[in-house]
């Protein structure tokens, strides 16, 4: 069943109207369940987070999924509208969480109903996910309940605001603790002492990290960064520490594993490194994948690009993956949040028509996908 423009828009004004920071995705999840179940989907109930299938049965074609989430961030100082309502001024709809991501989520509900009322090669997932903008527990849950079932994604679609424009890579985010090591003492006495005082030697190894020669670059995402970002240490104005720390925000990239990255990290400085997360793993899909073939054939105008920021992405890197939505990334998480509404018809669209050209990638002699080589 297709929605038309005006319902589209109503689905999305909807959205915006109910509050869901993340934590709280309660009541949308009942909300988009109903909604579902009313357009003849059956929906299954993990947390907050709903998945719905269409097409063949799940295990007896591909399977092509559509994530994007559900939840905001708090509503940023600032505002001038009520953050929690759809407010239409022109072509601007305003609200928090109308770019991010609740426009992805509302197009790619309207392109998998379409494509419910039709049939499919692939089975085509629909995963509207809970706290993706705390600890992505929705997308690891909907992964979860794949694998369990047997089903590995064959291909993904992450819906976050790019302009429509495809990121066909991801950096990943590794953080690390640095700690400096040192002797207490009184600090009248320190120098004459001796004593080795832990916030020079943490200051000796920030300076060390910063004239660091850049890693190798990769040819979408360039190269690892590392920017020291909490710092913390001794416990008395006149007592020299004996231990300071830094929380070292790694952004990671294909070309330099998180390993390599640690590895090299550790041989210039002198204290102790500890890896406090490398879960969250850079991503990339090669530009000659029937999925990316399908997408610059559905938008002849998107640009190819590598993206800084992190999403769900990340849980999809065993299978070709891109983000795309719309909207765009730089009106997230500020006041006054906006989507125009030319731009969420046309990520509709986008969608409906991606969907077509998958199809039509499997159709295409020469050119189809090898789905048992892929197990």
């Amino acid at each position: 069943m297709s929605l038309s423009d005006a319902e589209l828009l109503a689905l999305h004004a909807e959205l915006v109207a109910t509050p869901s920071v993340s934590g709280a995705e309660g009541p949308i999840a009942d909300r988009m369940a109903g909604f579902l179940a009313a357009h003849g989907a059956a929906v299954e109930r993990l947390g907050d987070t709903l998945l719905a299938f269409t097409g063949p049965p799940p295990g007896s074609a591909p399977l092509v999924v559509f994530d994007s989430h559900l939840d905001t961030v708090p509503a940023a100082p600032g505002w001038s509208r009520d953050p929690t309502r759809a407010t239409r001024e022109a072509d601007r709809i305003y609200g928090l969480g109308a770019n991010d991501a609740k426009a992805s989520a509302a197009a790619m509900t309207a392109a998998f109903l379409a494509a419910a009322g039709g049939e499919l090669p692939f089975t085509l997932a629909l995963a509207l996910v809970e706290g993706e903008e705390t600890t992505s527990a929705g997308t690891a849950r909907v992964v979860a309940a794949l694998a369990e079932r047997g089903l590995a994604p064959w291909a993904a679609v992450v819906g976050e605001p790019t302009s429509l424009d495809v990121a066909v890579a991801q950096k990943g985010l590794l953080v690390l603790e640095l700690v400096a090591r040192g002797e207490a003492a009184h600090a009248a006495h320190a120098r004459a002492l001796g004593a080795r005082n832990a916030a020079l030697a943490l200051a000796r190894d920030l300076v060390a990290l910063a004239a660091l020669p850049p890693g190798p670059e990769d040819p979408w995402l360039g190269r690892a960064t590392v920017e020291p970002t909490v710092l913390s240490g001794g416990s008395a104005r006149n007592v020299v520490p004996a231990e300071a720390r830094a929380v070292l925000d790694c952004r990671t990239v294909p070309a330099e594993p998180p390993e390599a990255l640690v590895a090299r990290l550790a041989a210039a400085v002198e204290g102790e490194l500890a890896v406090l997360s490398d879960r969250l793993r850079p991503v990339a899909t090669a530009i000659d994948s029937p999925l990316v073939a399908a997408a610059r054939r559905a938008r002849p105008s998107a640009s190819l690009y590598g993206s800084a920021t992190l999403s769900d992405l990340v849980f999809f890197r065993d299978c070709p993956a891109i983000k795309v939505g719309p909207g765009e990334s730089a009106r997230s998480h500020r006041a006054d949040e906006y989507v125009r509404a030319d731009e969420l018809i046309a990520g509709a669209a986008f969608y409906r028509r991606l969907l077509d050209e998958l199809a039509a990638e499997l159709a295409a002699p020469g050119r189809g996908w090898n789905f048992e080589a892929l197990g």
